[in-house]
């Protein structure tokens, strides 16, 4: 891991306004600023308020469980010595690679790299880096000014080959609290091939700002998963920003319970077209937990394709927000793409907000989009009933059938963090 030194935003914020004092807070108890990079960051988020239900993209995202956290870094020594050993287990074993991430430390120092796995960094670093923000005009958005300003170590990778064992990496802040940042850079050569678990897990009052990147060559493939576990007085802000060359393959599958307030940005570009996307999403609120999935996939060129379904599941005064925006512009003939929302509310408290969305100009598509909100079905409950099945078990039962179409497709080797045990409040062991 290197510190990081991206180039500037090309669209600096107006000097009128001031940082909220939460962010204020947390600037004055930063170390000193290690690249020109983080000090513009940190000036630019000083010049600008938290965002708020005045904008759109934040009209339905409520802060305010982040602003409860103590604003300060988070300390990797009470994060290790928090932080559950047993279930993180060795860092290499047959078939996966594990790295243990703290935004500070060198996961990779001692470690010999699978074939087709190398460290980025020096001048090709430097050029990769912001690359993909630069290309989606999000080197200014607030969340990506926090993960810079915290000037995290950047955990960069270059894909040369077809990458045999799952990559699999863990974070897992315990009960520390304060505030941390990830910054990710994954640069897929053309024709290569990498499978990656990511695990984010809090148990305590923490915020987590995580930041991947993502370059996709041509005909390369990513199978990225996100397993995030939170905690009710936890949040974690997750943009996940990536650009696919011609022919390349992406599929992004997140399953996120627990938090108090999550934030999920999966930002896709098809800077050519002719490549195809999968996006899987499942959230679960209860409590009084928010979570809020923003997505926006844009197509640059023809015959590209997405398939995307997004679940969620309610209950208690919990919160859900789906907006999915598709851009179609006239260069992008011949696209395929399908989105698709369905939310179960199993609860009169709880809210759901979803709006998938569509702009087209190109004429020679196939677009749809949909969206469901609904109950579990008097049906199939009264089905399962009938055969002998208590109702509470007929529910349960319902319910997991429901999430496992989306965890089923997280990555090998998930199902050793139990997601579907946690998101369904089993628990399970630690």
């Amino acid at each position: 891991m290197v510190a990081v030194s991206a180039t500037e935003p090309r669209h600096p914020l107006p000097a009128a306004a001031t940082a909220a004092p939460w962010i204020a807070d947390l600037l004055a108890d930063l170390p000193a600023a290690p690249s020109a990079a983080v000090a513009r960051a940190r000036e630019l988020l000083a010049q600008q308020p938290l965002p708020s239900r005045r904008q759109e993209d934040w009209r339905f995202t409520d802060l305010a469980p982040l602003t409860t956290i103590a604003p300060r870094p988070l300390d990797p020594a009470e994060q290790a010595s928090s932080a559950p050993a047993a279930p993180l287990g060795p860092v290499a074993e047959p078939g996966r690679l594990r790295l243990l991430l703290d935004g500070l430390r060198d996961p990779l120092d001692g470690l010999n790299l699978p074939p087709g796995l190398h460290r980025l960094e020096g001048e090709a670093l430097q050029a990769a880096l912001g690359r993909s923000l630069a290309a989606q005009g999000l080197e200014a958005d607030w969340p990506v000014l926090l993960n810079t300003a915290l000037a995290p170590r950047v955990l960069a990778l270059r894909v040369s080959a077809a990458v045999a064992p799952l990559l699999e990496l863990v974070n897992d802040v315990g009960t520390g609290q304060g505030v941390e940042a990830l910054r990710l850079l994954l640069l897929l050569e053309d024709g290569a091939s990498l499978e990656v678990l990511q695990v984010q897990r809090a148990a305590a009052a923490s915020a987590t700002s995580l930041l991947l990147e993502a370059e996709l060559g041509r005909g390369a493939r990513l199978r990225h998963g996100l397993l995030a576990q939170g905690h009710g007085a936890a949040s974690l802000l997750a943009q996940l920003v990536v650009s696919q060359s011609p022919g390349s393959e992406l599929d992004l599958v997140s399953a996120l319970s627990g938090w108090g307030l999550v934030r999920l940005e999966p930002r896709v570009l098809q800077d050519e077209g002719q490549a195809a996307t999968r996006l899987r999403g499942l959230q679960r609120v209860d409590g009084r937990q928010i979570a809020d999935t923003h997505s926006q996939v844009a197509f640059a060129g023809p015959e590209g394709r997405l398939d995307q379904l997004h679940k969620v599941v309610a209950d208690g005064a919990g919160r859900s927000v789906f907006n999915g925006a598709v851009r179609v512009p006239r260069a992008a003939q011949r696209t395929d793409a399908a989105q698709l929302s369905r939310s179960l509310l199993l609860s009169d408290r709880a809210r759901i907000d979803t709006k998938p969305e569509l702009e087209i100009v190109a004429d020679d598509v196939k677009c749809a989009h949909g969206a469901t909100v609904s109950r579990l079905q008097d049906d199939e409950l009264f089905y399962l009933q009938s055969r002998g099945i208590a109702a509470a078990q007929a529910a349960r039962l319902l319910l997991r059938g429901y999430c496992d179409e989306v965890l089923a497709e997280l990555p090998g080797g998930a199902a050793g963090w139990q997601p579907l045990e946690r998101l369904m409040g089993e628990d399970p062991t630690p």
